[in-house]
C-alpha cells in the first residue's frame, strides 16, 4: 500500500462553540469536520455570526474573482495580525487596498522577477554553504529551520541588498522565529463582537516580538529613504516601491506606509515560502524517485541565468504539488455586505465566507488521489481542470498574491539547487504532523537525514 504524506486528524461532527474555539486557536486544520472534504458547502453557527465554508469551484469562483468588492477580506481575521502587520496591504480594503496595490504591484512585474534571480540565486547558493556546515556536526536536521533561513535570506537580498547575515536582517529573522511561536491564528476578536475601544488580549510575547521586529524594520526603511534622497539607494525592490507614484493620487508610501507592507513582505515571503519548501523536502524524502528525477534535472543550474528556470519543470511540478498539499495559508476569509443566495441558502449581511485551500485542494470529488503525491498530475487531463478551477495557494481573482511569480521562481530554485547538493531521506519515528498557525508547519518540525550527493564537489 502506498504511504500517503502526513495529514492532521478530524475532529468529532459535534462539539461546543467553546471546545471549538480552543481547538481553532491551537490548529485550524484538526478543528474541522471531515466532512469538509467532500461537501461543497458547509455552516457554521455561533451566537455572534454565521460562517459558510465555501468549497464548490462556482462559489469560489464567485467570491474572489467575479465579484471580490461584494466579498471583502474579514477583518476578524485582521484582529490577530494587526501588532505587526498594521495597516498593510494584507489587512486593508476598499479605497486604502486599491491604492496600495497599485503601488505594489510594479515592483513585482513579469521583467523584475529577472532583476531579482542574482539574488535569489546567492540565497540557494549559501543555503546550500550553510546546510554543509550543518552537517559536520549531525546528518539529522530539522529542514524547517534550514528553508526559513534560506526563504528570510531571499527576502533581504531582493529587498534591501543585505544578506541574512547583516545585523538587522539576522535580528528581523530571530525575532520572526519568536513571533511565530507566540502567536495563535485567531485572536479572541475573530470569535466574539468586541467594539473597537476594547483591548485585543494579545499575548504579551506576541505585542513585545511585533514591536522589535517593526523598530529594526522601520531602521531599514528609514536608511532606504535617507538613500534615496541622496540618490545612492541600489535598484531593489525596496527602492523600486518607495519611489513608485500612485498614478491616481500622486503619492507615495511614506515611512510608516513601508514598515506595514515590509513587516507583510517579510511574512507572505519568508513563512510562506519556508513552510511550501520544508515540505517540498520532506515529500521528496518520501519519494526518492522523484527526488532523483529533480537532482538529474538540476544539473542544469550552472550559471546564474534566469533562462534556466524553463528547464526546472520537474522542480516547478514538485513545488506545484507540494503547494496542493500543503497550502501556506489554509483558509482565507471574506465577508458578506449584502444580502446573499448561496447553493439554496440565504446569507445574510456580514456573515463570514471562509474559502479552505486546505480543503479545497484535496476534495475528494474534484481531485484523483486527492491524498496522494504525484507531481505527473499537472500533465493529465484532471490536473489541468482542477488548477484551474480549484487550485489558489495564492488565493484569486483581484486579491491574488502580488508575489506569487516571485515564489514560483523562488521555490524550484531553491528546492532544485539544494537536492542537486543533498540527498534527503526520512528519519524512523519522526513523520511530522501538520498544524495551521500562521502557516501550514508541522507540529515538531521537520526531521531529515541529509547527506552530501557523492557526484557534487562544490
Amino acid at each position: 500500500m502506498t504511504r500517503l504524506p502526513p495529514k492532521p486528524a478530524v475532529r468529532p461532527e459535534k462539539v461546543s462553540l467553546f471546545r471549538y474555539m480552543r481547538l481553532f486557536r491551537q490548529d485550524i486544520l484538526s478543528a474541522q469536520p471531515a466532512k469538509l472534504y467532500r461537501a461543497w458547502m458547509a455552516e457554521f453557527r455561533t451566537p455572534f455570526f454565521r460562517s459558510y465554508l465555501a468549497n464548490q469551484p462556482e462559489l469560489v469562483r464567485l467570491v474572489l474573482k467575479e465579484r471580490p468588492e461584494d466579498f471583502p477580506k474579514s477583518m476578524r481575521v485582521a484582529e490577530g495580525l494587526r501588532p505587526l502587520l498594521g495597516n498593510s496591504v494584507f489587512l486593508t480594503n476598499g479605497e486604502d487596498w486599491k491604492r496600495q496595490r497599485r503601488i505594489i504591484d510594479p515592483a513585482f512585474e513579469g521583467g523584475r522577477l529577472r532583476d531579482t534571480f542574482g539574488a535569489m540565486w546567492l540565497a540557494a547558493e549559501a543555503a546550500v554553504v550553510r546546510l554543509r556546515q550543518q552537517l559536520a556536526g549531525d546528518d539529522v536536521i530539522e529542514i524547517e529551520e534550514v528553508t526559513s533561513h534560506a526563504a528570510a535570506d531571499v527576502i533581504f537580498r531582493t529587498l534591501f541588498s543585505i544578506p541574512i547575515e547583516n545585523e538587522i536582517a539576522a535580528r528581523v529573522f530571530s525575532e520572526f522565529r519568536a513571533y511565530q511561536r507566540s502567536q495563535p491564528i485567531l485572536n479572541i476578536a475573530a470569535f466574539l463582537p468586541l467594539p473597537r475601544w476594547m483591548p485585543r488580549f494579545h499575548r504579551r510575547s506576541t505585542r513585545q516580538t511585533a514591536a522589535s521586529i517593526r523598530r529594526l524594520i522601520t531602521d531599514l526603511t528609514a536608511a532606504r529613504m535617507e538613500q534615496i534622497r541622496a540618490g545612492t539607494a541600489p535598484d531593489d525592490l525596496a527602492t523600486k516601491i518607495m519611489t513608485t507614484t500612485d498614478p491616481v493620487t500622486g503619492e507615495r508610501f511614506s515611512t510608516d506606509e513601508m514598515v506595514d507592507q515590509v513587516a507583510i513582505f517579510f511574512l507572505a515571503g519568508h513563512e510562506t515560502s519556508a513552510s511550501a519548501l520544508a515540505w517540498a523536502l520532506y515529500l521528496l524524502a518520501m519519494h526518492p524517485e522523484w527526488q532523483d528525477r529533480v537532482a538529474v534535472e538540476a544539473d542544469a543550474l550552472q550559471h546564474a541565468d534566469f533562462a534556466v528556470m524553463g528547464q526546472l519543470r520537474i522542480s516547478r511540478d514538485v513545488f506545484r504539488e507540494t503547494l496542493r498539499l500543503y497550502p501556506p495559508v489554509p483558509m482565507m476569509v471574506r465577508e458578506t455586505t449584502c444580502p446573499e443566495r448561496l447553493r439554496d441558502r440565504d446569507v445574510v449581511p456580514g456573515a463570514q465566507i471562509v474559502i479552505s485551500a486546505w480543503h479545497l485542494h484535496r476534495h475528494t470529488r474534484l481531485w484523483d488521489n486527492p491524498d496522494g503525491f504525484d507531481p505527473a498530475r499537472w500533465q493529465t487531463e484532471n490536473g489541468r481542470i482542477c488548477q484551474r478551477d480549484a487550485f489558489i495557494p495564492f488565493s484569486a481573482g483581484a486579491r491574488v498574491c502580488t508575489g506569487a511569480g516571485f515564489a514560483m521562481v523562488e521555490g524550484p530554485l531553491i528546492l532544485s539547487m539544494l537536492v542537486r547538493h543533498f540527498r534527503f531521506a526520512l528519519v524512523e519515528g519522526r513523520e511530522p504532523v501538520p498544524v495551521a498557525h500562521l502557516t501550514v508547519r508541522a507540529k515538531a518540525g521537520i526531521w531529515l537525514s541529509v547527506t552530501p550527493r557523492v557526484d557534487q564537489n562544490s
